[in-house]
């Protein structure tokens, strides 16, 4: 894939400082840490390394990363790590994409409450394909799936949803077979919609009981009892948006289906177009209008607001594994699930594996040999020696 010509880093290094000025009031510490790691990523304010080539002798000068998970250009290397940690885990058995979305009425609610609502999001959706499925008129079997939180549509709005993977079938619960799903569509959605909205309200209900909601701006009035009560009813009313893709192949292709949605961020440096007289101009597919793309032009402090919208609290997990690919079961149950499938363990190939940073090359702009990292530089070090690595930076 080709270099895109504008990133995000780009119109923060133009645009930060003025919207920082203009917003402070509303930023918070981890939003600000967010635009000052992108802003500084791969630049020499982070330091850096001296690479040669173990051909020709070519020197050249490379920047660190700031390794932010929010970051668009630092994700491929922490995606490639967890691919190649799944590869274990996967079975020989096709997988199912499931999609747990929460109504637009809850986007405000859920942007106040991130960590609060975003962890309920997880526990209902889990719950929920848990419970149908061990009901013996859907599947009768316990369930492994891995859930991957997503916060954003196309357009950068605020959109809370979970990608769940899940493996076509599950433990009996005597763990002494595989049960096969009955349907091509593994579980019906519109039975998943309704337990999922009855968990989620009911989850909702016990954090407003516990306190553990804040209300603020137009949802003040929600801090009454009898007004939050309405609001549920109004959530009630309305069906909840389960989807269910098509299932798709087997273990060879699920690390690939993967890569599709872990580690991504709200929006890929693939997707601007233009930033000019204090806009944005990006891609955004409509997927109210069969998949249609389009093009949509903002402001910048729009652009960058939307942006911040989807800045995780601290340590928070946005990838979790549950039922018997949970940590606490996936040692024991992974080889039961593949002895019941008669399958024998595949050992990773070359592509899945990860290479030790100590030994990570890459090829000579020159000769196409080894680059190889001699020498560590701190920030401080690249400025003393500014003039003496000009020449390598315009090179690199």
């Amino acid at each position: 894939m080709k270099r895109p010509t504008l990133e995000v880093a780009d119109i923060i290094r133009c645009a930060g400082k003025g919207f920082i000025e203009r917003n402070r009031p509303h930023l918070g510490w981890q939003q600000l840490k967010v635009l000052r790691a992108i802003q500084h990523c791969r630049t020499a304010a982070l330091g850096g390394h001296l690479d040669q080539c173990c051909r020709c002798g070519h020197r050249a000068i490379s920047f660190f990363s700031c390794r932010n998970r929010h970051c668009p250009k630092c994700q491929t290397n922490a995606r490639n790590k967890w691919l190649a940690a799944r590869a274990h885990e996967l079975l020989g058995v096709g997988y199912f994409h499931v999609v747990f979305t929460l109504p637009h009425e809850l986007s405000a609610l859920a942007l106040q409450n991130k960590r609060a609502l975003y962890d309920l999001l997880f526990q209902a959706s889990a719950a929920t394909l848990e419970e149908v499925a061990a009901d013996p008129n859907h599947l009768g079997a316990e369930i492994g799936f891995l859930s991957v939180l997503h916060t954003w549509g196309q357009n950068l709005q605020a959109h809370p949803h979970v990608h769940c993977v899940i493996p076509a079938g599950g433990l009996s619960p005597d763990h002494l077979c595989w049960i096969h799903p009955k349907h091509h569509f593994f579980l019906p959605v519109k039975v998943l919609s309704r337990v999922f909205r009855g968990k989620f309200v009911a989850g909702l209900k016990r954090l407003f009981r516990q306190k553990k909601l804040g209300f603020h701006g137009n949802l003040k009035h929600l801090r009454q009892p009898v007004p939050f009560r309405a609001f549920l009813r109004q959530l009630f009313r309305q069906d909840w948006i389960v989807y269910a893709k098509p299932p798709f192949g087997g273990p060879e292709y699920v690390l690939q289906y993967l890569a599709r949605y872990t580690h991504r961020v709200a929006i890929s440096n693939h997707r601007l177009l233009t930033f000019a007289d204090g806009k944005v101009t990006f891609r955004w597919k409509d997927y109210a209008h069969g998949n249609k793309k389009r093009k949509m032009t903002i402001t910048t402090d729009e652009f960058l607001r939307r942006f911040l919208l989807h800045v995780l609290p601290r340590g928070f997990v946005r990838i979790r594994h549950f039922g018997f690919l949970s940590a606490r079961w996936r040692r024991e149950f992974i080889p039961v699930c593949r002895q019941l499938l008669a399958e024998v363990h595949r050992p990773r190939s070359p592509t899945q594996m990860v290479t030790p940073p100590s030994l990570t090359t890459w090829p000579c702009p020159c000769c196409g040999g080894a680059m190889r990292i001699i020498e560590k530089l701190t920030a401080e070090q690249i400025r003393l020696r500014s003039k003496e690595w000009k020449n390598l930076i315009d090179s690199s």
